[in-house]
């Protein structure tokens, strides 16, 4: 028996042993259904042989697997002609970075992030040519990434063998397939301290085309090819690798998949038991960061998230936690985002001013490199990339005015559209957002609204569900403390890096009291409750709302809107999360009502009245603001009756005066109705409406 003849007798035996109920289950949805899948476990037990065959010469056995299913006599009838054979879980994966020139024309197992993907198109597999003098049809298989062009008319199969400058193209007799190329990086999570992510193009074919998108983490087999590099000049000694592949398994790998052992149980019971454990947790993220309390807490939170819901009319309710820290420069703000990153096993660390083409969210672009071949691809950001993870994103204020508009959709419904050139995707973007900016004066301004000083849309600021403010205010006792606190992390630094100790002095600020590894299991446990608000819960949101609501009232003041109550729910369920409890309790809704107050009473108060109002950050303004420009605006409406449609700016002040404005707040009033285009002013001396 030669090799051909042992293969397909070995492989149709293996089917009929391994796979035939699922060979019966294909037959019955084909061809909507046209893949078997197969374990390389299945193949191993039964011929070990024969998967070391398919290992290291996979182009020959794939064919005769595939050849043997679509001959088979299936009891339903139908002949797979179309059929497909994918091979999954292979017994080694290959890191990207791993891939050397011994796994050329091997099967071999990827996993990755896919970076971007084209569209789906027609590809030709077996040209159809006719012949311009004879007439003879032919075909020519097309193996390689160029298209093969014959030479002359092949005599040996009825042609006139006659040399041939251009053959004309028959495409309905020629064979196309589904293709489409995806590029492939190192997962973020799997890199190595220092270590850059490397990517590798995937081709995929038929079944396998179109059913990833960008920010997809997907295990992929297939076979590990190449082609030559060229150049504008001539063909280089240096060949790009490429995977073709041969089957896709969507990776999980969030907090929920993390896996969680008898012992990993047995430890994570006994550190929920113990008191404070909830401070511990809170002092367990960024220790080495000396202070703010609030903010870790805030951020220990946000790594629990809430509760995702959908309403029975289709309505998405988001559970991801999404906190702005914003405040003066050298306070710790970029620390604590590359820690969380690190932290978190979808975390992804980006930064506003060093974005990419497609920046945050996601586009569609022009590929004019190999990979597109001029067609357009989409490519994801950061936020897409970071699905059902965190996305920590430093220099938030220096993001493009693109990126601002489609974050919009991003933050609030958890996804990313892209219509564009004929592209009409959604990709999601389930992540939390942590994001760090700076004043762009450099200091804080509690005085100016914070819109302003990021330079960032109101409305965009408005999805955050918590914001917070670092101000570096000089202070002796703190300042002697956080002096200590660095000192004390240098001598730490140097010791470590020299292998000593040091037992005179005290470092135990510097050590988390729940290691790294068992807090991002601990976090898992908690994220796969779903708890629900309990009676007394419900009352004390309900109260705090309506209470701060009806606070200001008889002032027409807006100190809370319905964000701040979902948010308020979202904080409730990850601090039930954080207690591994099915219900949220009252001691939970009083512990984030006390976290939000924080926030309220550092971001939301109108600095000249101490009263809350939630405009001075959603809307840009506050209530006593825009009666001060209304109050100047009948000023001038006044004033227009006796001087015409130019009024002088001395007496709108004297007015203003009397009507108990100060001269240099009236002043700057007037300046935001000539930036708003409701007035113009021909010279200093004189104001009017536009027209």
């Amino acid at each position: 028996m030669n090799t051909t003849d042992y293969l397909q007798e070995s492989l149709e035996k293996f089917i009929k042993k391994y796979c035939w109920s699922e060979v019966i289950e294909l037959s019955n949805a084909y061809p909507e259904r046209r893949s078997l899948f197969v374990k390389f476990c299945d193949i191993d037990n039964y011929n070990p042989k024969l998967a070391g065959m398919l290992l290291e010469d996979p182009d020959v056995i794939l064919p005769v697997v595939t050849m043997n299913l679509r001959e088979m006599d299936i009891p339903t009838g139908v002949t797979l002609d179309n059929a497909y054979v994918r091979i999954l879980k292979l017994p080694t994966q290959v890191r990207i970075r791993d891939i050397r020139s011994e796994d050329i024309g091997k099967l071999i197992s990827i996993e990755g992030l896919v970076l971007k993907a084209t569209e789906v198109r027609p590809r030709i597999v077996e040209a159809a040519f006719e012949c311009p003098f004879c007439r003879h049809i032919f075909s020519v298989e097309q193996t390689e990434r160029n298209f093969l062009e014959p030479s002359e008319c092949p005599g040996e199969d009825g042609g006139c063998g006659r040399k041939v400058q251009k053959f004309i193209l028959l495409q309905d007799k020629s064979k196309f397939v589904n293709a489409q190329m995806i590029r492939l990086q190192d997962s973020p999570e799997d890199l190595r301290g220092g270590e850059l992510p490397q990517t590798i193009d995937a081709n995929l074919e038929n079944d396998l085309s179109g059913i990833v998108s960008p920010g997809d983490r997907i295990n992929v087999v297939g076979v590990l090819r190449s082609y030559q590099q060229i150049t504008k000049f001539a063909r280089t000694c240096f060949f790009v690798v490429y995977l073709d592949g041969n089957s896709i398994e969507k990776r999980k790998e969030e907090f929920e998949e993390i896996r969680i052992t008898e012992e990993d149980e047995r430890r994570i019971a006994e550190l929920k038991n113990q008191p404070g454990v909830y401070e511990k947790l809170i002092s367990s993220i960024a220790p080495s960061i000396y202070g703010y309390a609030e903010i870790k807490e805030a951020i220990l939170l946000q790594l629990f998230g809430g509760v995702s819901n959908m309403l029975p009319d289709g309505t998405k309710l988001r559970g991801n936690i999404h906190i702005l820290l914003v405040g003066d420069p050298g306070i710790a703000k970029s620390n604590l985002l590359s820690h969380i990153s690190k932290l978190a096993p979808r975390g992804l660390y980006a930064v506003g001013s060093s974005s990419s083409g497609v920046g945050l969210t996601a586009a569609a672009v022009r590929d004019p490199t190999d990979f597109g071949g001029g067609r357009w691809t989409l490519e994801a950001g950061a936020l897409v990339l970071a699905d059902k993870g965190i996305a920590a994103v430093d220099e938030f204020e220096k993001l493009r005015k693109g990126d601002k508009e489609k974050l919009h959709e991003a933050l609030e419904q958890q996804s990313v559209t892209v219509s564009k050139a004929g592209i009409n995707a959604k990709l999601n973007s389930r992540c939390a957002l942590l994001a760090a900016a700076n004043p762009k004066y450099g200091r804080f301004d509690l005085y100016q609204p914070l819109s302003k000083q990021i330079d960032m849309p109101p409305v965009l600021l408005s999805r955050f569900d918590l914001i917070f403010t670092m101000i570096d205010k000089p202070d002796k006792e703190s300042d002697r403390n956080l002096a200590k606190h660095i000192i004390s992390a240098h001598a730490l630094g140097e010791l470590t890096k020299n292998g000593e100790s040091d037992e005179t002095e005290d470092f135990e600020d510097f050590k988390a009291p729940i290691e790294p590894n068992l807090l991002r299991k601990y976090i898992a446990m908690g994220k796969r409750l779903n708890p629900k608000l309990t009676r007394a819960a419900r009352k004390r949101f309900e109260e705090f709302y309506v209470g701060l609501r009806s606070l200001y009232d008889a002032d027409n003041v807006v100190p809370v809107t319905a964000r701040q109550l979902e948010a308020l729910i979202r904080l409730g369920e990850a601090r039930a999360r954080t207690r591994l409890s099915p219900k949220v309790m009252i001691d939970d809704a009083e512990r984030v009502i006390d976290l939000v107050n924080y926030c309220l009473k550092t971001v939301y108060v109108d600095p000249e009245t101490g009263k809350l109002d939630v405009d001075w950050v959603t809307v840009g303004t506050t209530k006593t603001q825009r009666d001060r420009s209304r109050t100047i605006v009948e000023i001038v409406q006044e004033l227009e009756k006796e001087y015409g449609n130019e009024v002088p700016v001395k007496e709108i002040l004297d007015l203003a005066e009397e009507e108990g404005i100060e001269r240099e707040k009236a002043e700057k009033a007037i300046d935001e109705l000539k930036r708003d285009g409701i007035c113009f002013s021909s010279s200093h001396n004189v104001v009017g409406f536009v027209r």
